[in-house]
């Protein structure tokens, strides 16, 4: 019988696979040809995947009083922190909005104190890396690079072709949404839903450490006029930054917007495999529960200047942050090199040099 309490953590629970130095090595490679193709085109330094940013705001992440299990990590006791919300959609090259792909939501938190897992003393920053469907694609890296080599063939290749290609595949996303399913296949090649990226709900898929537990993080909308957002339509055909657009007219008319950081525990590998980023760990055996408020005030949502700070300036990275919140799996084994590399090799191509911001204070408004 599955139990109702959260499983305590267990380095154990990890089992690489015997070839997996070789795969994260293969991953490596492959991200950088991504980004050596799109400096070659571009000139400048750019994420091997999620690429282009909607959205880089300044918020504040609110932790209030919780229970044992959930007072975990940076939740373990009620503070407010500084954070940074970096809204992006997942291509390496920065394409026109109307090739719809799936969107990522990537959230550094200040402040927080605990050992960390870099190893490094002054830093004081936590990461949640986290993309808009509760699943991954791929079970583990070696899936995982087979579809990313796919990416990398593609990258730069037939703009125009892509939006031809990314209307067919939407499409045939809403026929099999018709039909009560959803094709992360599909979304993912183009095919996501033209909807607003801020009434999206966010989620870790892979799991992390979670102080004494396990458990998948998400980032939900909070505030009526972002959950009003869910699944809205919006045409940003004839915008190749409609999405951009959208986000800066949003918080241009609204002076507090709020969502929920939640977490869903792990109650039993069984149903919650840690190795398989694939598997949905099922929400009626541990639905996800709010340990904090993550509040964004109206302001400036993207410019050149912030652009400058946190696209350039700024890594995201699931290994950055507290060894309470390690990543967990294959999937997130191979991040720690591959986000390693990517951010060294998009500092090197833009002459300049990467560390964990230790504040916000030059933050540009």
């Amino acid at each position: 019988m599955h139990s109702t309490q959260p499983i305590r953590y267990d380095p154990a629970f990890e089992v690489p696979e015997p070839d997996e130095a070789e795969t994260t090595a293969a991953i490596v490679e492959t991200l950088r040809a991504i980004s050596r193709k799109t400096f070659e085109d571009g000139g400048h330094g750019l994420r091997s995947v999620h690429a282009k940013s909607h959205g880089l705001l300044r918020g504040e992440l609110v932790v209030g009083d919780l229970p044992p299990a959930l007072a975990q990590g940076i939740f373990a006791r009620p503070g407010r922190y500084p954070a940074v919300l970096r809204l992006s959609t997942t291509p390496g090259d920065l394409l026109d909005d109307s090739v719809s792909t799936p969107r990522g939501a990537a959230l550094k938190v200040f402040g927080v104190t605990g050992p960390q897992l870099s190893g490094e003393a002054g830093d004081t920053t936590q990461d949640f890396v986290l993309v808009d469907s509760p699943a991954f694609l791929s079970a583990n890296a070696k899936a995982f690079l087979r579809g990313l080599k796919l990416v990398a063939a593609t990258t730069d290749r037939g703009p125009g072709l892509k939006k031809v290609l990314s209307a067919v595949l939407r499409g045939a996303e809403r026929v099999v949404e018709r039909l009560g399913g959803e094709s992360g296949t599909l979304k993912g090649l183009g095919g996501h839903p033209e909807t607003h990226i801020l009434g999206e709900t966010f989620y870790s898929q892979a799991p992390v450490r979670y102080g004494d537990h396990v458990a998948k993080v998400a980032l939900s909308p909070r505030s009526p006029w972002l959950r009003a957002l869910a699944g809205a339509a919006l045409d940003v055909n004839g915008k190749p930054d409609g999405l951009r657009e959208a986000v800066l007219a949003f918080f241009a008319e609204h002076p507090l917007s709020e969502w929920d950081l939640q977490v869903q525990l792990n109650t039993g590998l069984g149903d919650m495999p840690i190795e398989d980023a694939s598997v949905l760990w099922p929400v009626s055996l541990s639905p996800y529960t709010t340990v904090a408020t993550l509040a964004v005030p109206g302001q400036v949502a993207w410019s050149a200047a912030r652009s400058q700070a946190v696209d350039d300036g700024m890594a995201f990275s699931p290994w950055h942050g507290l060894e309470a919140h390690r990543p967990l799996g294959s999937i997130m084994r191979v991040r720690h090199a591959a986000y390693a590399a990517s951010a060294a090799q998009r500092a090197h191509q833009n002459g300049r040099s990467l560390c964990e911001p230790r504040s916000l204070d030059n933050f540009p408004d």
